[in-house]
């Protein structure tokens, strides 16, 4: 698989760009100053991209790569009241 392959859904950037293929994301990752790129996802998500790239495997790996060194600094907080879970009642309990 060459680096000119498409991604299945272009990956949304915070500037509002799209990265559509393997070569757009491996440029945008390598763009940051040294110290950014060197963060544990974007070396992750570089070797994912090679991985893809040069094997030929599934793309899906290289977008998860990306989109988790794009969301590195989010915080991912549960809310159990947005959730429905334990609200059902069985037949038994009515």
């Amino acid at each position: 698989m060459p680096w000119s392959t498409s991604f299945e859904d272009p990956i949304p950037l915070p500037d509002g760009r799209r990265l559509l293929t393997l070569r757009d994301a491996a440029s945008y990752i390598t763009k940051p100053p040294k110290a950014e790129h060197a963060a544990p996802e974007w070396q992750a998500a570089m070797e994912a991209l090679i991985l893809v790239a040069e094997t030929g495997g599934p793309t899906m790996l290289a977008r998860i790569g990306v989109m988790r060194g794009l969301n590195r600094h989010v915080e991912r907080v549960f809310d159990p009241e947005s959730h429905h879970w334990g609200k059902r009642k069985l037949k038994r309990d009515q």
